[in-house]
């Protein structure tokens, strides 16, 4: 078997098989191709369309293992199956490390041009890896020296407000969508990295502490990530209604939660206050 040539049609066949809100993207227009496009791939893959074009049409081989663990992220790949991905792709399948948190300097660079935007950095076990400005004065309340306190899902299930701190609150359906999707990603954080003891730990903390995540827990349900709607009670401002993104790097497997209030209304104006304040804290 020439594995650089078979590498190409097994990207194509995964490729075409899931569809983009299995990854988290908008569903709009005609497609004219099943499953994801080539764009879309190359884009969550953190490589050009150029290369994945190469490398699906056999005239590039030996990807880097960055690449290629990014392809068995993306594509959702099982464990065979990304053996498999490895084999065809001439590589040695590296062993289950921990959670990365090293933030690549390009993703970088796109975080800081987003400084009106109220955003945070998460690990794929939801770690806080770092947030700007507007972050801190929309949720506020002191850093957590405790690492499992700036965990996003412990955060929701498992640990009161902190002192100062906005409060979040959903509707019910809101509330079930979001701690159902949380908790299967985690899932997903805790299949890709079994030795990471943080991650065992942190499941095994959340289904001792609270009912609902061991619940949730022993559903296995496989969801994508995907929107959130919540109510922010800031300690001084009072509600403010958001919409909440999630963008996941699956290079670096990171997810950048990214907030946003509808225009022209009573919560854009009180983001704009806040996003003054951050302003003025920045200089």
């Amino acid at each position: 078997m020439t594995t650089h040539i078979e590498l190409g049609p097994a990207l194509r066949a995964w490729r075409e098989r899931i569809g983009p809100a299995a990854v988290g993207l908008p569903i709009a227009g005609n497609r004219r191709v099943p499953g994801l496009r080539r764009e879309e791939l190359a884009v969550l893959a953190g490589i050009s369309v150029d290369y994945l074009v190469q490398l699906e049409q056999g005239r590039a081989k030996n990807p880097s293992p960055q690449v290629l663990a990014a392809f068995a992220q993306t594509l959702r790949l099982n464990t065979v199956e990304r053996e498999l991905l490895y084999r065809l792709a001439g590589a040695v399948l590296p062993p289950s490390g921990t959670v990365p948190r090293e933030v690549p300097p390009g993703v970088q660079r796109m975080i800081d041009r987003m400084s009106d935007t109220p955003l945070a950095v998460f690990t794929a076990s939801w770690d806080i890896v770092q947030n700007n400005q507007l972050w801190g004065e929309l949720f506020g309340g002191p850093v957590e020296a405790d690492v499992r306190s700036r965990n996003l899902i412990w955060g929701h299930f498992a640990a009161p407000p902190a002192p100062g701190a906005s409060r979040i609150e959903r509707g019910a359906a809101h509330a079930d969508a979001f701690e159902r999707m949380m908790v299967s990603d985690l899932r997903r954080a805790a299949d890709r990295y079994p030795d990471d003891r943080a991650v065992t730990e942190l499941i095994s903390g959340l289904r001792e502490t609270n009912p609902r995540f061991a619940d949730l827990w022993t559903r296995y349900e496989t969801l994508p990530i995907g929107r959130s709607h919540k109510t922010v009670v800031h300690p001084e401002l009072g509600e403010i209604v958001l919409d909440c993104d999630i963008m996941t790097i699956e290079r670096a497997d990171l997810h950048i939660v990214l907030n946003w209030a509808a225009p022209n209304t009573g919560a854009a104006e009180k983001l704009a206050l806040l996003r003054d304040r951050a302003a003025t804290a920045a200089h």
